[in-house]
């Protein structure tokens, strides 16, 4: 990416501002860490006055000031610069070069000194320096921002995801005060068993919260030990029988007896738990879910295919976004945390894997995911940082 800056100079000397132009002119400064070539616009100015005046109309982002002005000094400029909290970078420039100047000059908002004379290579390199400086300190805002960005919009969907069921646990309690409901226990079952419901959908929100962020700043605590997935499969499977039967979904396996990787038991039961309990929850009554294990050389393919609702490709597109649940006449009743799916591919990320999608509308769905057995270097470190999905 192309990008122009604008330089002043401030010089008296009207040869040291043309020959510092000269320089500049067609000098582009390349930096492949941010991915970006930087040119120069450059201004000029006679005085500390002429500067200022310069500064408040066209503001610059590096300037090169000389220390010894006629009128007020450059040391002068940078008291005033401070003072109308203005924060281009600044290399003051002088022919009275000191150890007390420089010192001077950083202590006044300096970020560099260059002692004359210099060549038109020694002023490359100082506004080398002085241009990766700035751009760093950009990209570093920008990063600033986008973080408060997301913040403020993780908070959000947060509030309004905790507020409809503590709304409706609030209502519920109300009318169990007020006795408006009926003279006898019974009467009010079924607003103690939707509140129950609605809790249980919070505490999974809390504990999914918690298992994201343990994800994200790489404080979740790993144990890597050799383990039998199929085993783990099996048990998942297990858990979620209840839950199955109650929409009269079966749940078959089909793998071998075992696969042995290196892995975290709770990565692993994060895994199952999230694709068997999506595939129970949004299949049809009397439907199926299939939980089918191949080994494919160094790499582990986990997929779980369903005969449930399914989703179009726009709704596939959306899926693994933070609070993303896929909201239409068909889901309106099934509670979930919108986290679950984010959380997975995480994991997954964490060996060195991903996670694939094929859904028909009205025809099921099938997730894979893929695991690297053996732990690559970049997989075992650190988990990937922030929301990028």
């Amino acid at each position: 990416m192309n990008e122009t800056l604008h330089l002043l100079v401030v010089d008296d000397e009207v040869g040291m501002r043309l020959s510092v132009e000269r320089a500049l002119r067609h000098h582009t400064i390349h930096l492949p860490d941010l991915q970006n070539d930087i040119d120069f616009r450059v201004s000029q100015a006679e005085s500390g006055e002429a500067a200022l005046a310069l500064i408040e109309a066209d503001p610059p982002d590096l300037i090169l000031l000389d220390y010894k002005l006629p009128g007020i000094s450059g040391l002068e400029v940078l008291t005033a610069l401070q003072e109308r909290k203005l924060d281009p970078l600044v290399v003051m420039i002088t022919a009275y070069a000191s150890l007390e100047t420089a010192v001077q000059a950083t202590k006044n908002g300096a970020f560099d000194f260059l002692a004359k004379p210099f060549t038109p290579e020694e002023l490359r390199a100082t506004v080398q320096k002085i241009t990766k400086h700035c751009m760093i300190q950009r990209e570093a805002s920008k990063l600033a921002e986008e973080r408060r960005q997301i913040r403020f919009e993780f908070l959000s969907v947060l509030a309004h995801e905790l507020k409809s069921p503590l709304a409706a646990v609030e209502g519920n309690l109300f009318i169990l005060r007020d006795h408006l409901a009926g003279e006898t226990i019974q009467d009010y079952d079924h607003l103690v068993n939707r509140s129950i419901l609605r809790l249980e959908g919070m505490k999974k929100l809390i504990f999914d919260l918690l298992d994201l962020t343990r994800i994200e700043s790489g404080q979740k605590k790993r144990s890597l030990t050799d383990l039998d997935v199929c085993a783990s499969a099996r048990q998942a499977i297990d858990t979620h029988r209840a839950l199955a039967a109650e929409k009269q979904v079966a749940i078959t396996f089909e793998g071998p007896e075992s696969i042995l990787m290196k892995a975290d038991a709770g990565e692993l039961e994060m895994i199952f738990n999230n694709l068997i309990s999506n595939a129970v929850k949004y299949n049809k009554e009397g439907g199926s879910v299939t939980v089918a294990l191949q080994e494919l050389g160094p790499t582990l393919a986990i997929a779980v295919r369903d005969t449930g609702i399914g989703m179009s490709r726009e709704e596939v597109a959306r899926l693994f976004g933070e609070f993303t649940r896929i909201k239409n006449r068909k889901t309106m009743n099934i509670l979930g945390s919108g986290l679950g799916l984010s959380i997975l591919k995480r994991v997954a990320h964490l060996y060195g894997g991903q996670v694939q999608v094929i859904s028909e509308p009205d025809q099921g769905s099938t997730f894979t995911v893929t695991l690297q057995k053996e732990l690559v270097p970049s997989a075992a470190g650190s988990a990937p940082t922030l929301l990028a999905n």
